[in-house]
């Protein structure tokens, strides 16, 4: 039995001659890796997962987690059954996945039990709150099953395009099933039937700030393929249009740190799209400035429609939020209270942390007000991170972080546009999320997780996605004349592989 290693060379190589470019095209065909039917079902439950942990409240409740986490062992036994018919297993080697295994395996060194210094009988453990870090444990395995999955079964440019249509097209769907309800309901119900008694709830999410959190990450992905030019001219239209539905529906959440972090995502894409920055190097000047310009008008265009639409559709009280009349009675408007909390805990707890998802526990011990509202998240992942991992745990967000910004600049490297357009779209949609994650805790909802390491692992897949479709297309109208004319080149496969003991 061997073991396939997806790790492929960042960098692209040269540009090889066109006839041996084909001949080495022919032959990664050829070994390319069969995709079994059990690859195929791996691969529809990541894209119904993404769906369905949405609908489902955003798969915060019990059940839904429950049926979250049977999913993810179903994956397994997807990746087993393939690796079996196949006789050989895929991994990937995405350096991303050591933050995310550093935060399981600091979970658990928080649950291992130790004598207490006052009792030679009783034992504790560096988590204060075990039975929550125990939940958040079984749920960041989870989450970290399925960015596995999506690096080793979005294995072709195919299924690329599908799971970024997926993600489009429901956006899309969502946006408008959010200011339909937004529209015909006073905010107080979900799904026009469930009451809520504090928060105030947007399409299927009880709380609004996670909906214009999700609104981040979908609007991110047509935004990225229109500013790299990454598209048709014919899909273009198409894709303005749902990128400026999916952000007039955010706008409609007035959700500050929503708007604050569209804004951040649209002068990140200004900056960052276009041609990558090895390809930059064979520009002229007036051609870079050319460039410049254009992104510069579109992202302010893009604001300007966004704007007109909003006041448009909701009047003038769509900004009302952002211009500072805030609803005193709502809760979020203490998060400075919040974070004193957090900091508080921070200096009593400064390297292991509390315990993953002890905030809630820990909150009341450090609260000066009525105790009339049960705080459970910091409203700031960042200094959540800082109090439920301590130091260790924020050096491991830092270095996710690092890597992936590192990672989805290289990866943006490609002669492929439609390859550029999603990596800058993923990297700018993670963005946008950590720019809002100073104002909000919208990670800490399973569905805005999940589509959080999806975005990040389509930014920083290897190079199986990166062949565009009208190579593939010549590439089929040449092989015949091409193998006749010149011998197979025997070049690597896109996955090296190796035989396991």
């Amino acid at each position: 039995m061997t073991t396939s290693v997806s790790n492929v060379a960042v960098a692209p190589a040269p540009r090889a001659e066109p006839l041996i470019e084909v001949s080495k095209a022919i032959t990664r065909e050829r070994v390319a890796r069969r995709h079994t039917l059990a690859s195929r079902f791996a691969f529809v439950t990541i894209c119904t997962a993404i769906v369905v942990t949405t609908l489902a409240y955003g798969t915060v409740h019990y059940w839904a987690l429950a049926v979250f986490e049977l999913s993810a062992a179903g994956l397994i036994c997807f990746w087993c059954l393939d690796a079996f018919t196949l006789r050989s297993a895929q991994i990937s080697l995405n350096p991303l996945q050591l933050p995310l295994v550093g935060m399981i395996l600091l979970g658990l060194i928080q649950l291992i039990p130790f004598k207490s210094a006052s009792s030679d009988t009783a034992t504790r453990t560096l988590s204060l709150d075990p039975y929550a870090t125990r939940l958040v444990l079984i749920q960041v395995a989870s989450l970290f099953i399925y960015f596995i999955a999506v690096l080793i079964f979005t294995d072709t440019s195919r299924r690329q395009r599908a799971l970024v249509r997926t993600i489009i097209v429901f956006g899309f769907c969502l946006a408008m099933f959010g200011l339909t309800q937004s529209f015909t309901s006073d905010g107080t119900r979900v799904y026009w039937f469930r009451q809520l008694a504090q928060s105030t709830a947007f399409g299927p999410f009880i709380n609004r700030h996670h909906f214009a959190g999700y609104m981040e990450l979908t609007i991110a992905l047509p935004l990225g393929l229109l500013f790299s030019g990454g598209l048709e001219g014919a899909k273009r239209p198409m894709y303005v249009f749902v990128a400026l539905l999916m952000g007039v529906a955010l706008i409609a959440t007035n959700s500050r740190g929503g708007m604050i972090s569209l804004g951040a995502e649209i002068l990140f894409l200004a900056v960052v799209a276009g041609p990558g920055l090895r390809r930059k190097t064979n520009q002229t000047r007036a051609e870079r400035a050319r460039s410049a310009l254009f992104r510069a008008l579109l992202a302010v265009a893009l604001l300007a429609a966004l704007i007109g639409a909003s006041i448009f559709f909701g009047g003038s009280a769509s900004f009302s939020r952002l211009l500072g009349t805030a609803n005193s009675a709502d809760p979020t408007t203490g998060r400075t209270h919040f974070w004193g909390a957090a900091a508080e805990v921070i200096k009593a707890y400064p390297i292991f942390g509390s315990g993953l998802g002890s905030f809630g526990v820990m909150y009341t011990r450090y609260d000066s007000w009525n105790g009339f509202y049960r705080v459970e998240q910091a409203h700031n992942d960042y200094l959540q991170a800082l109090s439920d991992g301590g130091i260790v745990g924020g050096v491991l967000g830092l270095a996710f972080i690092l890597i992936l910004l590192r990672n989805a600049l290289l990866r943006r490297e490609t002669e492929d546009r439609f390859r550029r357009g999603i990596v800058t779209g993923a990297l700018t949609g993670c963005f946008a999320v950590l720019v809002h994650s100073f104002f909000d805790f919208t990670l800490h909802t399973t569905s805005n997780a999940l589509l959080f390491l999806t975005l990040a692992a389509l930014a920083t897949l290897d190079s199986r996605v990166s062949e565009g479709r009208r190579r593939r297309r010549s590439h089929k109208r040449e092989s015949r004349d091409t193998a006749e004319i010149a011998p197979l080149d025997p070049a690597p496969a896109p996955a090296e592989t190796v035989t396991a003991s």
